[in-house]
């Protein structure tokens, strides 16, 4: 007789809820396959900083392969699912190549949502990737670049206002670290202009800002972002996005740089199982994370939607962490089950129950906002506890030790330490300053002069 098969575990989703899926089945008798369209897992917490040039994307950063090297029975794939057939039981990618599964987590994530205007992306990007990240880092740099040789005093203003949409933690963050960058950071680099004069606007639909957070600590937040010079603009809806800036309503407010940061909707390969979904795409998952009617089928991290403990489980690090444990675990359990019994025949699953460690938001250097098991603290204690937490779970020890020195230094000294435009370096003048020489830029309502 040949060897029997072992039970395949396909995982979709190389983040916190793939790759702790994965980790709680090493050693397990399965043929396991985690699929990610990147190589590296990426710890998105600190991706603000990677676009606020703190840190380069290497150390947030760690190859998938090499996280799972010492696990013999888990592959890694790079290749991105656009499907799933429940009745075939497989995925499915763009080329008709299909896997088949015995067990499938997705834990795909999310990406930007803009609310029906698709179109407004290229103009505001949103984070939530390496690239946006790099993309967004490139924007900041390249408006102070502009300004310095930009004649026109409306249109420099316009240069150096910033407009971020969204006031949860991701905006909250980018307005603070903008602020420290143009106050502290780059006030000498310059020869033109004053840098200081920077204009942070962030705008949020809500009566508050980090609405996760109890209205004491977002008020905390509002006073913090508005001492260091950012404009907070509650219950404001935008209503368009130009290459000039932003309408709020029917205002104008010229801004050249708009960064999104107002909402997530889940990866479309949710929409492709036919079961209900929210408006944001996610899955309505059962308390134990599977798909209605499909067992053997879960869905976890920021692609699900469950309810635990009367809440419903928030889109962050350690939900999708403890989703991909608690379903690598019970997967791990019923293997030998799942193929010596019939489906009514299993023993019944205790739910999925949702540890709340608490919210964490930081702000700037020492400024932050924290509420732990009813505890709620604010300033240089709460962003220790901040900066504590993000290090101990960084996945790897070289990251800790980078990122723990780059925060280090940029404490003593205010600097970015990765100030790099990479990209398209193309800068938007409207009138050259005179005496000025602009080579190989884009130029506006002038010839521009290249070599």
């Amino acid at each position: 007789m040949g060897k029997e098969r072992l039970p395949r575990v396909v995982i979709v989703g190389g983040g916190f809820a793939g790759l702790n899926a994965a980790q709680a089945l090493n050693g397990a008798p399965a043929d396991v396959t985690l699929i990610d369209r990147r190589n590296f897992h990426l710890f998105q917490p600190l991706l603000y900083q990677v676009a606020t040039a703190g840190l380069s994307p290497a150390d947030i950063a760690s190859p998938l392969r090499h996280v799972l090297r010492k696990q013999k029975n888990c592959r890694v794939v790079l290749a991105e699912p656009i499907a799933v057939d429940l009745g075939k039981r497989h995925v499915k990618f763009e080329d008709g190549v299909v896997i088949e599964y015995d067990w499938l987590v997705l834990a795909a994530g999310a990406t930007h949502s803009y609310f029906g205007h698709d179109e407004w992306e290229k103009i505001a990007p949103g984070l939530k990737t390496i690239e946006d990240a790099t993309e967004i880092r490139t924007r900041i740099l390249l408006a102070f670049e502009s300004a310095e040789y930009e004649g026109s005093d409306e249109a420099r203003r316009a240069a150096l206002t910033f407009a971020i949409v969204g006031g949860g933690a991701t905006g909250v963050e980018l307005a603070g670290s903008i602020m420290e960058i143009a106050a502290k950071t780059v006030v000498q680099d310059f020869r033109n202009i004053d840098t200081k004069t920077t204009r942070v606007i962030l705008f949020d639909g809500n009566d508050r800002l980090l609405t996760a957070f109890s209205p004491e600590s977002s008020e905390r937040a509002k006073r913090t972002l508005e001492k260091m010079g950012v404009e907070v603009r509650l219950k404001a809806f935008v209503t368009n996005v130009t290459r000039d800036g932003i309408y709020v309503g029917n205002e104008f407010v010229a801004a050249r740089s708009v960064l999104w940061a107002a909402g997530v909707r889940a990866n479309p390969i949710g929409a492709s199982l036919g079961v209900p979904l929210e408006k944001s795409g996610q899955v309505k998952v059962e308390p134990d994370l599977t798909v209605p009617g499909q067992r053997q089928v879960f869905v976890v991290g920021d692609m699900a939607s469950v309810v635990s403990g009367g809440k419903r489980v928030p889109g962050v690090a350690p939900a999708a962490i403890q989703m991909g444990t608690y379903v690598g675990k019970l997967i791990r359990a019923e293997l030998g089950a799942a193929t010596s019994r019939s489906p009514t025949d299993l023993p019944s699953r205790r739910p999925f129950e949702y540890w709340d460690k608490g919210s964490l938001a930081t702000i700037g250097k020492a400024k932050a906002v924290a509420e732990i098991k009813g505890f709620k603290f604010s300033g240089y204690f709460a962003w220790l506890i901040w900066s504590v937490v993000h290090i101990t779970f960084l996945i790897s020890f070289r990251n800790r030790l980078i990122v723990m020195f780059n925060w280090a230094w940029g404490w003593f000294f205010f600097s970015k330490s990765a100030r790099l435009i990479t990209g398209d370096s193309s800068m938007r003048i409207d009138e050259v300053k005179a005496n000025e020489v602009v080579i190989g830029r884009e130029v506006s309502n002038l010839e521009s002069p290249r070599l």
